[in-house]
């Protein structure tokens, strides 16, 4: 179909989704910005902005109609992402996990899983998590630890998890462990996190996100029924990479709306900062710095929407992978790299908590860890390059 016969330019989103960007765009202005700095400060899960985006629809942006999701797809819930990103990650994630926690079931639950689940997050009434990290096995999932054996109708699972987002908030998990330990198969679970024998070991004292729990899930002698299993049993490692070929992307969003913090924060700093006479932006080497911010942000943006355009597709295109691996190394990269400038740019003032850039500097650093490490990514670009 051609431009002319769609009646959009190349490149112009459609009014459907500039009105939900506008609206979390307010949201994270007049709401979550001038709460930004509090929750950093304190590390306390912000409640309060969770429920503001129940009320408003936003955390049933990953989810489809039937399931009482907005059925708007990748590129708008990633657009969202970076929206709030932008005013503050650790309430970004609050957003990136109701996709990362839920999408297992959405790609391989049954039928019943579900409608009985889905509903649940689509409201925020529930809160999930995705537990498959372990403490020696991160990038490399094929040393995991923990197990599950069958008895009868349910499953026994024992192990401990680590680096897990949304510790001691989620009411479930998706709990990844060892079935065949001679083949070494992994199943997927779902499991709720008032299961006698679960519970969560501890917490992690971060540089950056501070507002997010990330915590250590033990499971002893934790019993689930077998209908708690996502997809097929033994196949619990393609539900976590179909998974996660898809979440990167919202920490590609995430990364975005750092860097677009930073910048936009940089230039105002810029334009009223007096030295030598004159506003510091009128310097030829701190214009250079904003320009290179600026259009690295830009091109980490366009990538991230071609990424999410693929992803929204009917049917998954083979070289996916490639271009959500593209999408987040890029953006992550190019996040770091922005929020070190910004903290330049701001000298003295940038290495202190009164202005916000180095809070999104030690927020931008996760971005090139999580949801697989770039190095990870690398490899995988890499692979979809060979003849």
């Amino acid at each position: 179909m051609s431009t002319a016969e769609t009646g959009l330019a190349p490149y112009e989103l459609p009014e459907s989704l500039l009105e939900i960007r506008d609206l979390v765009r307010t949201i994270a202005t007049e709401r979550i910005a001038p709460r930004a700095a509090e929750i950093d400060r304190t590390a306390e899960y912000p409640w309060d902005i969770r429920k503001l985006l129940a009320e408003n629809d936003i955390l049933a942006l990953p989810f489809d109609e039937q399931y009482g999701g907005t059925g708007t797809g990748t590129l708008t819930l990633q657009t969202a992402v970076e929206e709030i990103a932008r005013a503050d990650a650790s309430c970004a994630l609050i957003l990136m996990l109701q996709e990362l926690g839920s999408l297992p079931v959405q790609l391989h639950g049954s039928a019943q899983m579900k409608d009985r689940w889905l509903p649940r997050f689509a409201t925020g009434e529930l809160a999930p998590a995705f537990a498959l990290s372990e403490p020696d096995a991160g990038s490399d999932p094929s040393s995991m630890r923990t197990t599950a054996v069958r008895d009868g109708d349910e499953w026994v699972i024992n192990g401990a998890k680590n680096w897990i987002s949304n510790a001691g908030v989620a009411d479930v998990y998706v709990v990844f462990a060892v079935t065949d330990p001679e083949k070494h198969r992994i199943t997927a679970f779902l499991v709720e996190s008032d299961r006698p024998g679960f519970s969560i070991g501890g917490y992690e004292h971060k540089l950056g996100i501070h507002g997010s729990p990330t915590g250590s899930p033990v499971l002893q002698d934790v019993r689930v029924p077998h209908e708690n299993v996502i997809g097929e049993v033994g196949r619990g490692m393609a539900v976590a990479l179909s998974t996660l070929e898809r979440t990167r992307l919202g920490a590609a969003a995430q990364a975005v709306g750092i860097a677009q913090g930073a910048t936009d924060a940089a230039n105002q700093y810029a334009s009223e900062r007096i030295a030598f006479g004159r506003p510091i932006n009128e310097l030829q080497g701190l214009q250079f710095k904003l320009a290179d911010m600026e259009t690295g942000t830009a091109a980490a943006r366009e990538l991230l929407h071609k990424a999410c355009a693929m992803a929204d597709r009917p049917q998954r295109p083979d070289d996916l992978g490639k271009w959500t691996s593209m999408a987040k190394v890029f953006a992550s990269d190019n996040a770091m790299r922005v929020t070190v400038e910004a903290v330049q740019v701001l000298g003295g003032y940038g290495y202190v908590r009164d202005y916000p850039v180095e809070r999104m500097m030690r927020d931008a650093k996760i971005t090139q860890i999580y949801e697989g490490t770039n190095e990870i990514q690398r490899v995988v670009i890499a692979r979809h390059m060979r003849p």
